[in-house]
């Protein structure tokens, strides 16, 4: 059983061709083609069966079975300059299909259930084609590719207005960091448990919701520990020591949407605790405080949306502590983009049978940091290394009410 479980998850991650990029640090913005469309709002405004991960509680805006599959096409455009006049290299990791599906059914008058299954984080870059004959200092061709898939079912009670809903969650997350003289070998994978936790009220037009997302730790055997150790041995500093876990950091948010006429305004805020995550933290990675802002306006079988998603960039310039984690983070776990914005909009063909789409931009950022780069011949160059960095994404869903 467990040997097919696996064997499926696989298959489903097997269809991003490179690696997702996603928009608050390593996660995607929001799950489903409804959040999205608003900038990821889902913690205050139900999306029915969409709300199985941003928050379980909002399943039960569902009446009878409702049905959700569809995925995100991935764009990001990422290049690095290493500041040795040399010149910039593109990432080659510039297009991937992120997958989802989700169920939620109507139980009784009281309780709700689901099923969800969403691609919802990865980073990466890809330099293995990066022309670098002859040049003192590169990127040595580095190749990094994290991709992680949860997979949950929602269980949820609603009583006069008020509801809870809880969802075991099933992580599957595979990484590969490869480059030149690399000791890492080949793709290591992880499955890990977690939780998701949320409760929402409505009333009058008015809803407001709060979640919280567990901790999710995952070891990826041989991969971030020789890397450091590979990296620290050529430019002789310490080793720091870093295992191979890479955890996902736990998410605490709140959310209020007011449905007013064919209108919804909706607010969500949540913070990601990156500098409390394993891996992470030894990155550097700071907590990122994410604002959400979504406009929905709808009829009885159209609606259009539009949203705005801000957070900081986890990443900060550590010359002066590790300039070993400036080199990594810019090469190969870039996730600097903050600022996104979204449209998207509905088309119901009939009571049965509707379709959502979704596009996102997030322009470019341009960030340099004071970094080490090895020279190959036993010595490093210390100077100032920029990556800069733009998304484009666009999500399409289709929905089948029984």
């Amino acid at each position: 059983m467990k040997r097919s479980i696996k064997i499926a998850v696989a298959a489903a991650i097997a269809l991003s061709s490179t690696s997702a990029f996603a928009t608050n640090g390593d996660h995607l913005i929001g799950m489903g083609a409804k959040a999205r469309g608003m900038g990821g709002i889902g913690i205050g405004m139900s999306h029915g069966a969409e709300s199985a991960l941003a928050n379980p509680a909002l399943i039960t805006s569902v009446n009878g079975t409702e049905v959700s599959f569809g995925g995100t096409i991935f764009m990001p455009d990422v290049k690095t300059d290493l500041g040795t006049g040399e010149g910039s290299y593109d990432s080659a990791a510039n297009l991937s299909v992120i997958p989802e599906v989700a169920i939620a059914q109507k139980a009784s008058d009281n309780f709700y259930w689901g099923i969800g299954m969403f691609g919802v984080a990865g980073m990466g870059t890809d330099y293995r084609d990066a022309n670098t004959a002859g040049m003192a200092y590169n990127n040595f061709h580095m190749v990094t590719n994290l991709q992680l898939m949860q997979f949950a079912v929602p269980l949820a009670y609603k009583s006069n207005g008020f509801s809870l809903g809880v969802a075991p969650v099933l992580q599957y997350g595979s990484l590969d960091i490869n480059y030149d003289g690399s000791s890492t070998k080949g793709v290591a994978q992880d499955f890990g448990f977690g939780y998701n936790v949320g409760a929402a009220y409505e009333m009058s037009g008015l809803t407001v919701g709060a979640s919280y997302k567990s901790a999710i730790d995952m070891s990826y055997t041989g991969q971030i520990s020789a890397a450091m150790a590979d990296f620290t041995g050529m430019m002789g500093f310490p080793n720091p020591g870093i295992a191979d876990n890479l955890e996902q950091p736990a998410e605490i948010g709140i959310g209020a949407s007011y449905k007013m006429g064919g209108s919804t305004f909706a607010v969500d805020y949540k913070q990601i605790k990156w500098s409390d995550a394993k891996g992470y933290k030894e990155f550097g990675w700071n907590d990122q405080n994410v604002i959400i802002f979504g406009y929905q306006y709808a009829q009885d079988n159209w609606a259009l949306r539009a949203g705005y998603n801000h957070a900081a960039s986890p990443i900060k310039d550590q010359m002066m502590t590790n300039p070993l984690a400036n080199t990594f983070n810019l090469l190969g776990f870039p996730a600097t983009v903050e600022n996104h914005y979204t449209v998207g909009g509905s088309l119901a063909f009939n009571k049965m049978t509707s379709v959502d789409l979704a596009y996102m931009y997030a322009p470019e950022v341009s960030d340099t940091y004071s970094s080490a780069l090895p020279n190959g011949m036993g010595g490093f160059y210390m100077g100032n290394v920029t990556t800069k960095h733009s998304q484009q994404g666009v999500t399409a869903q289709l929905n089948f009410n029984f």
